[in-house]
This record gives structure tokens, sequence and C-alpha cells, in this order.
């Protein structure tokens, strides 16, 4: 089937949700793509920071395949052995408390900020400016971005929006009233803008005075994408709730949701579920992407990487370079083109977040000699 036969697929019976960039990928081994005319491009997006261990990787490969031929799905009703090996794995290496599995980083935001209410009723959920925590309407209302927000009023009520950089305002928005601070330690989708360690000290400083819940938002960052496990852990601040997906399933569809033990048993039988949960074949993938990412020397490569890709950003003058490890943004004019033309021109995947704003992640495998090579490419983009 062409591209052109596809679009025009799409334009009859997709939803016009997405701007869909003119390629068609169909193959992928590493840090690299194939689209259907044989092409190869250089992934620097892995998915959203999904691909976290690279396409296709034998051992998870290995892994799903084997299960596919075993079971795929029974529902959270009846147990099996890989998601409850996977929870035990979450929890020990984060929280210690307890894993409520689902199938995104909204939803498992939305099972942060209901496990909040249900531990004070009523409370309002305190949100930082230029936050992204979902689309579903949970999620959207603790997403304050008004372009986002707008058509799909009224919003949950309940939310209340501080500045990204202001530990004062922060500790001041929260009160006897307040059920959780909600925060990610790095913003993703507003263009990579880390959360200072100050704000973070605030929040969990105000949650303790306030008996609310710290809810740090890893969905992102998290899953060694900093060169940590998870971003929170070299800043010493302790969340109650962590939301995680994306990176997890290395590619298949997994969320989950950990409470540390304090809190862990707050939502009960009824309180909430998913149908697709914690499937044998999600949670198989999941627990194959862990043995590869939860490495010392694995996130110590990742951090040196992340180090060479930054000085490579500096040596071309980019803008308001920020981020931590793999996780990257920078400004530029017209970013949506920039990113445009490094896809047709240069065969480089990169994501534009906004008209000034272009994010890089790439796969948390991508070599040295990978990341020499994207630098190139931006460089002949940027002159």
């Amino acid at each position: 089937m062409t591209l052109a036969e596809l679009q025009a697929l799409e334009r009859e019976y997709l939803m016009p949700t997405y701007a869909r960039a003119p390629v068609e990928f169909v193959r992928g081994e590493g840090c690299s793509l194939w689209d259907s005319e044989g092409n190869e491009y250089l992934d620097f997006l892995a998915g959203i920071s999904v691909v976290q261990i690279g396409h296709s990787h034998p051992a998870l490969v290995a892994a799903v395949t084997d299960q596919a031929g075993q079971l795929m799905h029974t529902t959270s009703l009846f147990y099996t052995e890989p998601a409850l090996r996977l929870a035990e794995r979450l929890a020990k290496r984060s929280l210690g408390g307890k894993v409520f599995f689902c199938n995104s980083g909204a939803e498992a935001n939305e099972c942060a900020i209901k496990l909040a209410r249900r531990h004070k009723a009523g409370g309002e959920v305190v949100v930082l400016e230029g936050a992204f925590h979902g689309r579903t309407m949970g999620a959207l209302s603790a997403t304050p971005q008004s372009a986002k927000q707008e058509p799909f009023a009224p919003l949950v009520p309940g939310f209340r929006v501080v500045p990204r950089d202001d530990p004062a305002a922060l500790a001041a928005a929260v009160h006897d009233g307040t059920a959780a601070v909600m925060a990610e330690p790095i913003q993703g989708e507003s263009g990579i803008h880390p959360v200072s360690d100050e704000v973070l000290v605030a929040a969990r400083a105000a949650c303790d005075r306030h008996g609310a819940l710290l809810v740090l938002d890893e969905v992102q960052c998290g899953m060694g994408r900093t060169g940590a496990l998870w971003a929170w852990e070299p800043t010493g601040v302790r969340p109650d709730v962590m939301p995680l997906a994306k990176g997890l399933g290395g590619g298949l569809p997994i969320g989950a949701c950990i409470a540390a033990p304090a809190c862990a048993d707050v939502l009960g039988p009824g309180d909430h579920g998913s149908t697709f949960a914690g499937s044998p074949l999600a949670a198989a993938a999941a627990n194959a992407v862990l043995d590869v990412v939860d490495d010392e020397r694995f996130l110590t490569e990742v951090r040196a990487k992340g180090e060479a890709l930054h000085a490579g950003l500096e040596r071309l003058g980019v803008a308001d370079l920020r981020g931590r490890g793999l996780m990257v943004g920078f400004d530029v004019a017209h970013a949506p083109e920039l990113a445009r033309r490094a896809l047709l021109e240069q065969r480089l995947v990169v994501n534009a977040t906004g008209p000034e704003s272009i994010r890089l992640l790439p796969p948390l495998t991508v070599t040295a000699a990978e990341v020499d090579e994207a630098l190139r490419r931006l460089g002949t983009l940027l002159g």
C-alpha cells in the first residue's frame, strides 16, 4: 500500500487528532527505523520516550514472543506470574508500597488523582504551570495549558495552579484542604523543563505539614531516561505516589501507579480498575525492559551519553539547552519546520513540542557514534 493510499484511508476513517509526517515506518532495530521505501532513519524520539531499550531489542522480542505463545490476557480477576513479579520489582525499586497497573500515563495519573481524593475527600490538587499529565478528563484538569483545556470545559474542579519555579508560592498554596501536590520532576510535553530541587523540596515539606500526598509523575522522565532509574532519586525528594508508563513496556502499552506503604491501601475493591491492565504480555515486556535498564553500569552509560549529547549541542550553539541524561530540549526558531526538515532531509527523527522548542529522546541504548551522527545532522540543519 502506498503512502498516498494510507493518507486516503486516514482522511476517510481516522479522527483528525494527529498531524502525521509523510513517512510510513515499517521496521526498526536499535536506534534505526526504515520507511516503506527502504530509507534508514536515526531515531532520536523513541516513540516519545517509549522505546527505551531500542527497537526490536532481542531480549524484549524473546520475552514477548514466548509469552504470546502461552497466554496474552485473562483480566485482573485472576493471578498471573508476570504481573505479580513486575509489581514486586517496581515496588522494591521505588517506594516500597503497592502497584496499580493500567495501560498508559494518563491512566496512571488518573489513578494517582483518585487515590489522593480517596485519601483526603474533596481535597484540592496543586499542579505546576506548564505541566502535562494526560488528556483524559482528570489528567487534563491537572494540565494547566489553555489550548488543551478550553475546548473541553467544564473540567474536573479542585485543581490549583502555581508557578513552576516559585517554591514560596507552592508552599503558600498547600493547606489542610490540599489532597496532593502533583508535579513532573522534568516537564516533558512543555519542552523539557526540569523542576528545581528547591521546588520539589518545598512541595515535600508542604505536603508533610498538611497531610497531603506528593505525586511525582515519572511517565516520561522515568525508567532510566535521566541516567537514574527514577528522575526524583538524585533530588533526594521521595514521593508518596509515582505514576509511570511510556518506557516501562518498551513499546507495549502498560502503565503503573505506585504508592508508598502509608497510602498503599487507600484504594479498595471496586474503587478503581482496568480490563487490560497488567496483562501477562505487557508485564512480560516490562520485566524484560527492567532487566536491561535497572543496572547501574547501564545507567552510568546513559549519563555519559547524555553529557556527550549536551556538550555537542553546546558546540552547535543552541539556545536554552536544558534537560538531564537522554532527555534534552533546546529552543530554535520555527521548531516544527526544523523537525520536519530533520525527518525528510536528514533522516533524523526529532520532535517539536512548540513553535520554538525541540525535544530529543533517543533510545537509552543509543551508541556514542549515533550521538555524534545525530549532532552532525542537526548541525547541517542549524548551519
